[in-house]
């Protein structure tokens, strides 16, 4: 049993090692890149998790970019006309909520936390519209408080690698908390997220492109390139 486990921990740690050479030259992650841009604000980031909510990078990143040009603070998101903040949201989903939120989340960092983010997992919770991917991704990117954020691509492809066998995004997170060290917690997330959007695709993964292929069992994987 020992012997089974200390493999698996060895594979898991080749397979970080791959992922950080193979990342390289790819895209970065939204987060990581409001994070370098904005002094790893820790508003602009929250706002920016709130944003992608079901939404691609992609579309959100101008957005948030467009969007900070106008707001910085909580009170800036108070002051800003509500019809112009929905104009700047309108090209991603759901946007009239989004542009509630903003505005319901910034009000109470003024009214609780005194205009800024707090760094708790706990504090953060209880802040509208802010669930556990967007709590450990705060925590992570803007803090550097050991998080693991876990969203589909996390959970697709830490499964499709047998990484963990799990069903849902929370039991994920738990999983790999047991199985990463902690000191490779929040780089875990943008491995995984680069991965996922360039090579392991939902659909149909480039397996043939693909540096972890040797160590991976592709898990439910029905179609590949």
């Amino acid at each position: 049993m020992k012997h089974k486990e200390s493999d698996e921990k060895a594979r898991v740690g080749r397979i970080i090692e791959l992922l950080e050479q193979a990342t390289a030259g790819m895209p970065k992650p939204m987060s990581e890149l409001i994070a370098s841009e904005y002094n790893r604000d820790p508003y602009l980031i929250l706002i920016s998790c709130l944003l992608s909510l079901r939404s691609r990078d992609t579309q959100t990143y101008p957005i948030c970019k467009e969007l900070f040009k106008y707001i910085k603070t909580p009170q800036d998101a108070i002051d800003f006309p509500q019809d112009q903040l929905e104009a700047i949201l309108r090209p991603i989903g759901f946007y009239k909520k989004k542009a509630v939120v903003v505005r319901q989340v910034s009000q109470v960092l003024i009214d609780i936390f005194d205009s800024k983010v707090p760094g708790t997992e706990e504090e953060l919770l209880a802040l509208p519209g802010v669930g556990r991917k967007t709590s450990s991704l705060v925590l992570g990117v803007a803090f550097g408080i050991p998080a693991i954020c876990v969203d589909v691509h996390v959970h697709r492809v830490s499964n499709r690698l047998g990484i963990v066998s799990t069903h849902t995004v929370e039991d994920t997170e738990k999983a790999l908390k047991a199985c990463i060290p902690i000191d490779k917690w929040i780089e875990i997330n943008h491995l995984l997220v680069m991965w996922g959007q360039n090579i392991c695709a939902p659909v149909s993964p480039w397996c043939s492109k693909c540096v972890l292929a040797p160590l991976c069992p592709k898990i439910g994987v029905v179609r590949r390139r």
